[in-house]
């Protein structure tokens, strides 16, 4: 088995979907390619074929490789639930909830994890592409690091280091890191790649050379913008509107602080007949919406409060009572009922809070999540559906009695007694053709027919062709190590 690690000179660099396009481009050259993230911090995340939970990035760039997503690809999974504060999943299950500055002293305990997860992986692959998180830069969070150069040199990955042209000041970004990382970190990097470029790359020959002849590393390729990266699941909430559309039915979705498995949205995004829009804190609610979104949330009493202080409570309101629709789904399904019980101080301090009371239910907290893949039938429309399910609580009461979907036998979601407010605690709904065809219709808006995972596969053979088209493959496959 070889490895290469992708790091990035910054935040936001393009890491994840250069790993999904290198992913894809050596799979079609017939080796077998796993994705690897030794630690991700994320609340958009995906539920495995082994029951565990990953970040949503893994199992796209594991669809690059044409493999089921497995909590190996990503055995370290930091979920924010507050400015300060997130829960630890470690390979795939909850293992605790840390304060930031206390997170320094875990992370030394978390090497063995991620390193039998890495080797696992390893057994069954040809080349492991490894995705660091943030950058090697942040050299204050060196001691004890996972992510980046703590793991390279732990496993005896080498790297290639990544800049983000397209924010200008790339080649600071590349020099600067070799000069802040210590030299035994700066000796696993093995190459660059300079990321986003929009123009004629020629333009930028002198400022490659000059990278390669102050750093000593050798450079693997100028990266053009992708511009159909909107087409592939966003990792960012930042990146769910994409190209928005003017008329048609349109759906927006709140912007909560703690927004999670944003991934429902993707899907929906594409419909040329929907134009999607993410409202942001301070933005009222627009006039002529049809659908609200209240989506997933990874701290749902938290963002019931976020939600408040936006007067989005008082805009849902006026919402509904000019004909309009709501949809919750998981923690906004949760936030929809009349109130949230936690009396194990799941979220907080233990007690109950008032919820929104557009559906007649009652939600209590527990700490038992629920990590499963489902599949059912959407009741109103008589659909198959297939999703998956990924919450914490338990939500009764009469509108219960009119329920979204039927799980195996049983009743899922809720409904109000006029049908314009619905919630259910299942994500992924609309990547199902069928079902997304006619609930679109059902909530009078048109569907296009739109093969939503042929367009997702077709946009990951475009990616393939991008990158080989601009990174020398060969030679990044020869600095891949045997570890």
């Amino acid at each position: 088995m070889r490895a290469i690690m992708i790091q990035g000179a910054g935040s936001n660099v393009g890491k994840s979907l250069l790993v999904a396009g290198l992913a894809r481009a050596f799979t079609r050259r017939g080796l077998r390619v796993r994705p690897f993230k030794p630690q991700n911090m994320s609340n958009n995340a995906a539920v495995t074929v082994d029951g565990g939970e990953i970040g949503r990035a893994q199992a796209l760039q594991a669809l690059a490789c044409g493999v089921e997503p497995h909590t190996d690809m990503n055995p370290v999974l930091l979920k924010p639930e507050t400015d300060t504060g997130a829960q630890i999943v470690v390979q795939g299950k909850r293992w605790g909830v840390a304060k930031a500055r206390d997170y320094a002293a875990i992370k030394p305990r978390l090497m063995a994890p991620v390193l039998e997860s890495f080797r696992r992986l390893g057994s069954e692959a040809d080349l492991v592409i490894v995705e660091g998180a943030g950058s090697p830069a942040e050299v204050n969070l060196r001691a004890g690091d996972i992510a980046n150069m703590g793991f390279a040199r732990a496993a005896g990955v080498p790297v290639i280091l990544t800049g983000d042209i397209d924010r200008g000041g790339v080649i600071a970004q590349l020099i600067g890191t070799q000069a802040v990382l210590d030299p035994e970190d700066a000796a696993m990097v093995k190459g660059f790649l300079i990321n986003k470029f929009r123009g004629d790359p020629h333009l930028f020959d002198d400022g490659y050379a000059l990278i390669a002849e102050r750093t000593g590393w050798r450079g693997l390729g100028v990266v053009p913008w992708f511009p159909a990266a909107h087409r592939l699941p966003a990792e960012d909430a930042l990146d769910i509107g994409g190209a928005e559309r003017s008329g048609g039915y349109r759906i927006v979705c709140l912007q909560l602080a703690r927004i999670a498995n944003f991934d429902d949205l993707d899907p929906l995004k594409l419909e040329p007949g929907v134009s999607l829009t993410m409202l942001r804190a301070g933005e009222a609610l627009p006039g002529d919406t049809d659908l609200v979104i209240l989506p997933g949330s990874k701290s749902t009493v938290g963002d019931l409060a976020f939600l408040r202080a936006q007067g989005w409570n008082i805009d849902l309101v006026a919402h509904l009572r000019r004909g309009g629709r709501v949809l919750g789904l998981c923690g906004g399904y949760q936030m929809l009922g009349r109130v949230i019980h936690d009396p194990e101080g799941i979220e907080g301090a233990p007690g109950s809070t008032p919820g929104l009371g557009l559906l007649d239910i009652e939600t209590t907290m527990s700490a038992d999540k629920r990590l499963e893949r489902v599949r059912g039938r959407h009741l109103p429309s008589g659909c198959a559906i297939s999703g998956y399910e990924i919450h914490l609580g338990r939500s009764e009461g009469p509108d219960r009695d009119r329920p979204f979907a039927e799980i195996d036998g049983q009743p899922e979601g809720a409904m109000s007694a006029d049908g314009r407010v619905v919630g259910t605690y299942l994500h992924g709904l609309f990547g199902e053709d069928g079902f997304r065809a006619a609930w679109l219709a059902g909530v009078g808006a048109s569907a296009s027919g739109l093969s939503y995972g042929a367009e997702v596969e077709a946009t990951l053979d475009a990616l393939a062709e991008h990158v080989e088209r601009s990174v020398d493959l060969e030679a990044l496959l020869a600095i891949a190590a045997a570890v």
